[in-house]
């Protein structure tokens, strides 16, 4: 799976309440990982591999996020 679909995720997982996924695009458009459009087609993927559904993950989605961020954290 791309390194960005991972970030995507990701941010998705730890979203706040008030967030929707477009405010998790927006924001990781700022941070220069994608374009909104091409955000957006990332969505619309994890939409039908049924790992988000609505504004938020499916149990499917919680454990890849709980995974992916296992994998990000760095040991000290």
């Amino acid at each position: 799976m791309k390194i960005e679909k991972r970030v995507l995720i990701l941010g998705i997982y730890k979203k706040k309440e008030d967030e929707n996924l477009i405010d998790i695009l927006k924001t990781l458009e700022a941070n220069h990982l994608f374009r909104l459009k091409e955000g957006k087609k990332y969505l619309k993927e994890l939409k039908r591999e049924n790992i988000i559904i609505n504004n938020g993950l499916t149990l499917k989605g919680l454990a890849l996020a709980k995974k992916i961020e296992g994998e990000f954290k760095i040991d000290t």
